[in-house]
């Protein structure tokens, strides 16, 4: 496997486990977190989306 391809599949493992982490450790409050996300408007949750992509970008850039 390409070291490009292994990377970005190691970095959507990583991803994986960081996400499972809130519903593995603490199911109400992360049952709570989407019953308040189904509140938001659309541009609300776009801006969510928005400012998450930026960040990972920004990280990327630091660390790469």
């Amino acid at each position: 496997m390409e070291s490009g391809s292994s990377n970005l599949l190691l970095a959507f493992a990583l991803m994986l486990v960081l996400e499972g982490l809130l519903p593995l450790l603490a199911p109400s409050a992360w049952r709570e977190m989407f019953r308040r996300l189904t509140r938001f408007r659309d541009g609300q949750i776009r801006f969510v989306g928005l400012v998450s992509v930026l960040v990972g970008l920004a990280l990327l850039v630091l660390v790469g």
